[in-house]
């Protein structure tokens, strides 16, 4: 269920959604009808007795020809950027009406034009393509997740020293992940969380022997006095 509008201290607050769409449908360029307008008001209030020259007026309108030209060229470019970016992963930014940078992340479901202006569909809501500052690729964007984890959970372990068996479940989680990650993934893990793993599997390996050892003993006393 969509959120029409967020209220806070009794206002309703802009959503980045909004404020992007508004940007984008409020920055309005300079188009061939306003251009047309500018050109009657410039012959209409033209000193009569040094008018303009019919040459001035087609170099004018040429020139504004050839912006119009590039502005529909780029304005092509832009939709077709858009359109790739359907099922990938991207980031927007916009500001919101308190000038304050708004940040989302999410998967592009669709384009939709309108007046020759592109918006993607993120969960639900629209933001000008205008506003998307990142095109990430999922394998790259899974990697450098798997790689945050990995590295937050080494931080949150005790010094080397202070290592017991009741952490062994982790190393053991730590290790099992890091082995089933894909080459490129490891590669963005740092070496030294890489060393300081190995270091811990080691620890870890000392501190258990003596209780597996115990539990292998007991075990085969356990199995002669079945015997006898």
């Amino acid at each position: 269920m969509a959120v029409d509008a967020i209220i806070q201290d009794g206002k309703v607050l802009e959503t980045a959604s909004e404020s992007s769409v508004k940007k984008t449908t409020t920055s309005n360029g300079m188009d061939k009808d306003a251009f047309l307008q500018l050109l009657v008001a410039q012959m209409k209030y033209q000193d009569p007795l040094e008018p303009t020259s019919n040459t001035e007026y087609i170099s004018q309108y040429a020139t504004f020809s050839q912006v119009e030209q590039i502005q529909n060229m780029a304005a092509t470019m832009e939709l077709s950027r858009a359109s790739s970016m359907v099922g990938k992963l991207v980031e927007v930014q916009s500001i919101d009406a308190n000038g304050e940078a708004k940040s989302v992340q999410g998967k592009v479901e669709y384009v939709s034009y309108e007046n020759n202006k592109a918006f993607v569909s993120i969960d639900g809501s629209l933001y000008s393509a205008e506003d998307v500052v990142a095109v990430v690729d999922e394998t790259y964007q899974t990697a450098f997740d798997l790689a945050t984890s990995f590295v937050s959970t080494m931080n949150k372990l005790p010094a080397l020293a202070n290592l017991t068996a009741a952490d062994k479940e982790v190393i053991d989680a730590l290790q099992n992940g890091f082995n089933n990650m894909t080459e490129y993934q490891q590669s963005f893990i740092a070496n030294k969380y890489i060393e300081m793993l190995q270091q811990y599997v080691e620890r870890m390996a000392v501190l258990t022997a003596g209780s597996e050892e115990e539990g292998a003993a007991t075990g085969e006393g356990a199995t002669t006095g079945e015997s006898v």
